[in-house]
């Protein structure tokens, strides 16, 4: 990691360390303590995955699709189209693009989320920038395939750290909430206009490889991150249910269900004690923060996630609660 970040990263910490050490208890400073070792090893990682997806989608944009006038879908492809048309800066234009859907991400996902996204596509345009990558290939067909494999490499590994580098994900995400299409049906929509753009504004074997260059990276990213459209189905048990239960429904604005069960393992003759199993269903964006939230309360608690196609009924939306917009 680079030592200005993990120098601030660090001090942050001390700070918040020292602040509150004048005002808890001995039991209360403990826990606080262990909550911040445990928010400082999450942050390490999601802040890894978010730096090698930037590196990993520049080297896709600069070493295969914009050395060849290559499109992509999304905020990406408008850029592109945009950089083509008006020969603005590709970096200005994807931060100028992205910041009305990251914007809107503040209210549809959460505020944690859109300060790591917009921090991601920052640092995006200054890899693209900056950094002096190699022209790969300039065979047509090696570069909408490779280009996008790397582009929607680095685009999974930034949702895995809790971020995104195209906002169209959010507003997929926005819309979804509001009507029934889903995610992938969003995005499909978005990006065909973005195709007849490119087809309209550049050329039709443009829009062609286009099509072939974002096909290529929705299936890396499905690879990476099993799908940003699909839900998650979490249940956790632990013998700290009733905090869990309402830590996701506080600090998650989710909605959960309780069930009894009965833990199996036990010898023959023992009797078998009795747990409550809290179920919840979240979206892929939202998962980092559950497993945080949880490692706080029991870094014990046995945690069983399933890949959800679709929910129908029930499914609880966001609250506006106070401690959601903090």
């Amino acid at each position: 990691m680079n030592p200005i970040f993990q120098y601030i990263i660090v001090e942050t910490v001390r700070h918040q360390y020292q602040k509150k050490r004048q005002t808890l208890s001995k039991p209360e400073l403990d826990k606080d303590v262990f909550n911040l070792k445990i928010d400082f090893k999450h942050l390490l990682s999601n802040s890894l995955f978010i730096f090698i997806g930037v590196f990993v989608a520049g080297f896709g944009l600069k070493g295969f699709l914009l050395p060849n006038s290559f499109i992509d879908g999304g905020v990406t492809g408008i850029s592109l189209i945009i950089n083509k048309m008006t020969e603005i800066s590709l970096s200005i234009l994807i931060i100028l693009i992205n910041i009305p859907f990251i914007i809107l991400g503040f209210s549809a996902i959460s505020k944690s989320f859109a300060i790591k996204s917009i921090i991601a596509i920052i640092l995006l345009a200054t890899a693209i920038y900056i950094v002096p990558y190699p022209v790969v290939t300039n065979d047509k067909l090696l570069i909408a395939v490779f280009g996008g494999f790397f582009l929607g490499l680095g685009i999974g590994l930034a949702i895995r750290g809790g971020a995104v580098l195209d906002g169209t994900e959010v507003l997929a995400v926005f819309i979804n909430r509001k009507s029934s299409l889903t995610v992938g049906n969003v995005i499909l929509i978005f990006n065909l206009f973005i195709f007849l753009a490119g087809a309209y504004f550049l050329s039709i074997e443009t829009a062609l490889y286009a099509i072939l260059t974002y096909f290529a990276a929705s299936k890396t990213v499905d690879f990476i991150i099993d799908g940003i459209e699909e839900c998650i189905g979490v249940s956790i048990i632990s013998e700290k249910s009733e905090e869990i239960r309402l830590s996701i429904i506080e600090k998650l604005g989710r909605g959960c269900t309780i069930y009894n069960g009965k833990k199996g393992f036990a010898r023959q003759g023992e009797k078998l004690k009795e747990v409550e199993i809290v179920y919840t269903v979240i979206t892929r964006l939202e998962l980092s923060k559950l497993k945080t939230e949880i490692e706080k309360i029991d870094e014990d608690a046995f945690i069983i996630m399933n890949s959800i196609k679709d929910t129908k009924g029930g499914m609880i939306k966001k609250k506006p609660l106070k401690n959601l917009k903090q």
